[in-house]
Formats: C-alpha cells, structure tokens, sequence
C-alpha cells in the first residue's frame, strides 16, 4: 500500500504557506474588508508576556481563516520573516493522521528552526484532530517562545476542551457572524444611515439613531436574509441564492459532516429534523415535551442534540426567570435563538417588513449581536402567567436584574399602554428604571404608569450593541479612569 511521503507533505505545506516564497498573502484575501474584532484578535497573536495559544472560535463561513490571513499579513508588515509563520489547515486529506508535533517538526527541518527562534504557527480547524488540546498544550509547554494560534467551527466543544485540558495555556477568541454595525460598514453606509448620539456622561456607552430610519430597516432586512455571512454580503450571486449557499454550504455541512463525525451521530435525519423545528421557531419559547411530539425525537436524544448544536454555535439558549427574577433549578421551557438569523431565511425563505416571523427574527437579530460578549450567559427572559418581557439583565452577583428590553417590529407600543402591560409590571416589581422597548420606527420618550420607558428602532438599538459590544474594554477603562480622578 502506498503512503504519504514526507516530500509530499512539504510541497502541501509550500502551497498553504505562499508568503514563503512571495513575502505577502494572496491579492485576494488583502481585499477582503477586516473584521471589526480584527484588532483585539491580533493583541492575542503577538502576545507574548504569557506562554498561551490564542483559539480563535466561531461557526463556518464568518471570517475565521480571512482573520488569520489579515493576521500573517500584519504580521508580515511589521517585519516577521516570512518562514517564521506556518499555516496549517487539519482540513486537507494529505495531514490526516499527522500529528501537531510532527507537523512542527516538518516546519523546523524545512528551514533549520531552532527551538528557542520567535515562530508563527497557525493550525486551522484543529477539531479535525482527537484529542488537540492535549497534543496543543504539550507544544505551548514545549516551546514557549513559539505562538501557537488554532481555529475551530465547534465552539462550544472548543471551549470545553481548552478550559478542561488547556486551563493556563490557552486564550479563547470569539468571532460571532457579522454584527448589523459590521454589515453596515462592508457596504459602506454607515455614514449615510447612521448619526452618532452626544452622551450627556463620559462614561456612558455611545448611542446611535437613524439618519433614515426607513433606509436603515431596508438595510436590517437585508440583515436578516443573507448579511450575517461576509460572503454573502459581497457576491450578488449568494445574496440572490442564499437559500443554496446558506444551507448547503454551512448548515448542510455542520449537520451531515461536523457534528456526526465529532459526535458518533449515526442519525443525521433525526438531528436534521430537529434543527429545522427549533430554526422555525427561533426567537420563541419551546419546551422539551414539544421539541419531542413535533420532531419524534427522545428528551433524552434532544438534551444531547442541543448540546452537539450549540457547540457548532448554531443555536444559542436562554433561560427563563420568574415575575421575582428566579431561576429555575429545574427548566421546563426557555428559549432557543439561531445564532444568525439568516439561517431562518435560508431554510424557509427570505423576510421582507409586513411577514409574520419579523417580531421573531428581530429578536434574534438583537440577540446575535451579544455573541462575542463574554456576559451573554446574563442575558434571561422573564415569563409568569400574565405576562412576559423578552430580554431580562441578571446581575449574577446579586441575583436581580439591572435592565430590560422588549423588542417589537411595530411601532403600536408607543401609544397603547395595554401592549406594555407585561415590562411595566416586571420594572416595578424589581426595581428596574433602565427599560428599553425597540419599535419600527420611533424614537422617544415616554411615561407610563409613572415608568420612564425609552422607545428606538429595533435597526438603530441592534447596530447601537454591535457596535457597543466591541468597546466593552474601551468602556471599562474609561469608567476605570474616571473612578480613580
């Protein structure tokens, strides 16, 4: 039987590394547009006052390996010598089997590498190998001045495994889909769209509104349909056929080759079936009970299932809290949100501004722009027998909720006090002044039964986090700062 020869596998690794020979990336991954995380990922690749691998994490086709290419492309600009960086991919055929070391030591012998020399080494969709974090920690306490950068798709399972076997040895970096702040920016109509709000305190978060706030939600539906994939956004071909590109290209995969091969599933129908109900219904309240009679799949089979599809970072669940802000020790119900809302599209169909499953999307919409934020485990829903409001802040510290939102596609709210029955009462009976309900279009504010609530634009409140969010550490130093004047 042949095998695999070792001058094989470095003319593979010649090809994947063309800046060995060029001292740049290919034309076309300089032109793709940086993501706006771009700057705080490449912090974590030249880190090197501590001895850790940087996981950059994320569902298919968000931009995971174009950050990587911007990333040897900055590093090359700054001056590394251009066989100091290799790139691996664990997705080609040709180093299955190869263990991580061994790919090392390949790279060392091709340019006579010391253990001790300043390298790069970037290893793509390391899930693809058993057991990476072991063989990935062992390289980190092997060579310390290496930097060791992986990717991966399953997120969750990523995460699980670094903290389990990587405690001290790995960062984990999150790259969500495109948030509406991103979309906006890749094509180049913020400023015409978007005005920035002047804070009355230094220390408050910045706040935008609408320029046009009809443009603005043409643009958010076109959000909703295919702007959650940087791909999508700039190939009229996939923006016309997203249903094809979406689901074959990125759910077909993660559900038929990513979960079955990580996971043992012998059932890809069953998992397929499952994920297609719980994509319908993004944005609403299911239970088990109801998951089971409608797809026929075991609790026990959908507890797993869930499980296996939060870690392709598919979907995303929030709890449930009572009227008084209690969790439950037991939850029968709570709320499961595609982590991109353009995968409803995909599977269904696209959404324009009058369809039914706008309220739905919107709020997952809203909810996707929290995924990189490492508080999005304190986002809750409150549910009690009268009434409900669908984004609750719990502070974990203390048990009680700092604010909350509900989120509307319509702008009746704004006059009829009865469509806020359910967040008035909530705020009163946990204190909360900080009360958000999103509209279609309005911006005010207004009291109601002696509650101060403030109405925006559920576009203009879901580019306001997106953009938010990505000054979390600029926002912190400044409150910092201002505590210590």
């Amino acid at each position: 039987m042949l095998t695999i020869s070792q001058t094989e596998i470095k003319n593979r690794l010649h090809f994947d590394n063309p800046w060995w020979e060029t001292s740049c990336i290919e034309q076309r991954y300089q032109d793709y547009p940086r993501r706006f995380y771009f700057a705080s990922f490449f912090k974590l690749v030249k880190e090197s006052s501590i001895n850790r691998a940087a996981v950059l994490m994320g569902p298919r086709r968000v931009g995971k390996t174009v950050m990587i290419y911007h990333a040897v492309d900055r590093l090359l600009n700054e001056g590394v010598e251009a066989k100091k960086i290799l790139y691996v991919s664990l997705e080609t055929p040709l180093y299955t089997g190869l263990s991580l070391e061994k790919i090392v030591n390949l790279f060392q012998s091709e340019f006579n590498h010391k253990r001790h020399d300043g390298l790069f080494i970037i290893f793509d969709e390391i899930q693809y190998l058993a057991g990476w974090e072991v063989h990935l920690k062992s390289l980190v306490d092997s060579y310390p001045t290496y930097k060791f950068i992986a990717t991966g798709s399953a997120a969750a399972a990523l995460k699980l495994k670094s903290r389990e076997s990587g405690a001290g040895r790995f960062t984990d970096f999150l790259l969500p889909p495109l948030t509406f702040a991103e979309y906006l920016a890749f094509i180049g109509k913020v400023e015409d769209l978007i005005i920035s709000v002047v804070k009355e305190y230094e220390w408050q978060e910045d706040d935008w509104a609408a320029k046009n706030i009809y443009e603005l939600n043409k643009e958010f539906i076109n959000y909703l349909n295919f702007g959650g994939y940087p791909e999508a956004v700039f190939s009229n071909l996939i923006k016309n056929d997203s249903a094809r590109y979406i689901k074959s290209d990125i759910i077909d995969k993660v559900l038929l080759r990513d979960l079955p091969s990580l996971y043992g599933i012998s059932d890809v129908q069953e998992l397929n079936k499952l994920f297609t109900t719980i994509a319908y219904n993004t944005g609403n309240e299911i239970s088990l009970d109801s998951l089971s009679k409608s797809s026929g799949v075991s609790k026990n089979t959908i507890k797993k299932y869930i499980e296996y599809l939060e870690a392709a970072f598919l979907i995303k669940i929030v709890n449930r809290v009572d009227f008084s802000s209690k969790t439950f020790k037991r939850a029968t119900t709570f709320k499961v949100y595609l982590t991109n809302p353009s995968m409803r599209a995909a599977l269904f169909g696209p959404v324009d501004d009058e369809h039914k499953a706008m309220g739905a999307l919107t709020e997952t919409a809203i909810f996707s722009q929290w995924s990189h934020s490492g508080n999005i485990d304190n986002l809750h829903y409150a549910r009690w027998n009268t009434g409900e409001v669908d984004i609750v802040w719990l502070d974990f510290a203390t048990q009680k909720p700092d604010w909350c939102v509900e989120v509307k596609w319509s702008d009746q709210p704004c006059s009829d006090s009865r469509l806020l029955k359910g967040v008035i009462s909530y705020a009163k009976n946990n204190g909360i002044n900080d009360i958000l309900v999103t509209t279609k279009t309005v911006l005010k504010t207004g009291n109601f039964d002696n509650v101060e609530i403030e109405f925006q634009p559920s576009a203009a409140y879901a580019y306001t986090l997106g953009a938010n969010i990505l000054n979390e550490e600029v926002l912190e130093q400044r409150v910092a700062k201002l505590s210590v004047q």
